[in-house]
């Protein structure tokens, strides 16, 4: 990125299990993910010197980086829990990328794991304070709130937001790691239950257990590593941050200012981009997203979805794994891997060809934070 010393990747990825996994706690999930990242990169414990992490969503622990270092007999130089939620992922690795760049640690993982579906769903499973007597309570509604505005100002269809969810599944269907990998029609999706209208069971992503990971260094700490590093290029963010009720607007995010810092720090434009992992806890956050990135005009959105420009083939494939409604509901690390894995070439048969640049979007909170990173192959 512009401005640093240094040119700094991603050296190795790794995951545990998606979905139902009993007897696997959080902490199992970080470090089992970790060791798999660092396996990737051909790293040990002794050469990793910084731990950073996303708590759990399900408990909220404290000092949780450490914990995760204790597990790992890491002793780190740097250690930290960052909390932007869903944004928290990207977050962190700016954070990663300020601490190679002061000299203070040499290989920093990255993680994120909960157990919040064979665990406790307590943070789920009940309404809270005082939005709570007005039914304004959990992420469905709340985000059914954004999708009727967005319905009511540009036009948008059930069929586009069915669109979305049957573009991720159908790459899901070529991704063994994903959760749901049946495809679905326009006739499963209207058959699937409301949830929160217009939200119906297939607009929202699924609650999940999971871990993923993800190694940071600088380039001429990756020349050495076993697999071909990925470039940082830009990093954004953008944070509307008040409760979505009290904004201006409802049909809208931080992607606009957080994607043109991306975009700024990267040297690049939405025209560079070879393909999307997009932050999709419901239907309607990928298109948000993509109008404020420029990727189209604000309300387009469930056009490019409905005329297969993002599928695999088209103009600009989005979700390649199936994202948070069919890999995983996991708050977006997986998203990293995916891209990592697409500028590697390891895509398999849901492989981007001549997949050169990718974006990475991370949200959090009822569109509160926002978080863009673009990645390339060098």
């Amino acid at each position: 990125m512009k401005g640093f010393s240094h040119r700094y990747c991603i050296v190795g990825v790794g995951q545990t299990p998606y979905g139902k996994v009993p007897g696997m706690s959080q902490l199992a999930h970080n470090v089992l993910a970790i060791r798999a990242a660092m396996a990737d990169a051909g790293l040990t414990t002794n050469e990793v010197d910084g731990v950073l992490t996303k708590a759990p969503t399900s408990t909220f622990p404290m000092l949780w980086a450490p914990k995760v270092a204790e597990a790992l007999r890491i002793t780190p130089r740097v250690t930290g829990t960052l909390d932007q939620a869903g944004a928290s992922n990207i977050g962190l690795i700016q954070y990663a990328i300020s601490c190679l760049e002061l000299g203070q640690a040499n290989y920093i993982a990255i993680s994120y794991g909960d157990n919040p579906r064979s665990g406790t769903r307590s943070t789920y499973a009940r309404p809270r304070g005082d939005d709570a007597l007005a039914g304004v309570f959990g992420a469905p509604s709340s985000y059914a709130m954004v999708a009727r505005r967005h319905m009511y100002e540009y036009g948008t269809t059930h069929e586009q937001l069915a669109n979305v969810a049957m573009t991720h599944r159908y790459h899901a269907s070529m991704n063994p790691n994903a959760v749901f990998q049946d495809p679905i029609t326009m006739d499963d999706y209207e058959h699937s239950r409301f949830v929160a209208e217009p939200f119906r069971l297939l607009d929202c992503c699924p609650v999940s257990d999971g871990g993923a990971a993800y190694i940071v260094t600088t380039e001429e700490r990756a020349k050495d590593l076993a697999k071909a590093p990925v470039y940082v290029e830009g990093i954004g963010q953008g944070h509307p941050a008040w409760d979505f009720f009290r904004r201006d607007q409802l049909a809208t995010s931080g992607a606009k200012v957080s994607g043109e810092g991306a975009f700024r720090t990267a040297g690049l434009g939405p025209e560079d981009i070879d393909f999307c992992e997009i932050y999709d806890c419901f239907t309607i956050v990928p298109l948000i997203t993509l109008e404020e990135y420029g990727f189209c005009a604000k309300g387009e959105g469930g056009s490019l979805y409905e005329d297969g420009q993002t599928r695999l083939g088209g103009r600009l494939p989005v979700n390649t794994s199936g994202g948070l409604l069919s890999e995983t509901g996991m708050p977006g690390t997986q998203l990293v891997v995916e891209a990592v894995r697409q500028l590697r070439g390891e895509g398999g048969p849901r492989q981007v060809a001549g997949a050169e640049v990718g974006l990475v979007s991370q949200q959090g909170g009822i569109m509160t934070t926002h978080s863009t990173m673009i990645v390339t192959k060098g």
